[in-house]
């Protein structure tokens, strides 16, 4: 979630805002974020609706694949 964490950095956005977009708590909005949970359809474009309205889904919520050793 690279792209929503740079994006959240420049529209200066929060966790908490996340957070009340999706109706969720802290913990469960940064797991989201971090990649450690998945956001649901509903979810991501309820985020990109309110927060991020100008870009696109696959651009916000693309997946970097994981590093392997």
């Amino acid at each position: 979630m690279d792209n929503l964490k740079a994006e959240m950095q420049r529209n200066g956005l929060t966790v908490k805002d996340i957070m009340m977009t999706i109706g969720c708590s802290e913990k469960t909005a940064r797991n989201k974020i971090n990649g450690e949970t998945d956001f649901t359809y509903p979810e991501a474009e309820r985020v990109r609706n309110t927060l991020f309205p100008g870009l696109r889904m696959e651009y916000l919520f693309h997946a970097q694949p994981s590093k392997s050793a």
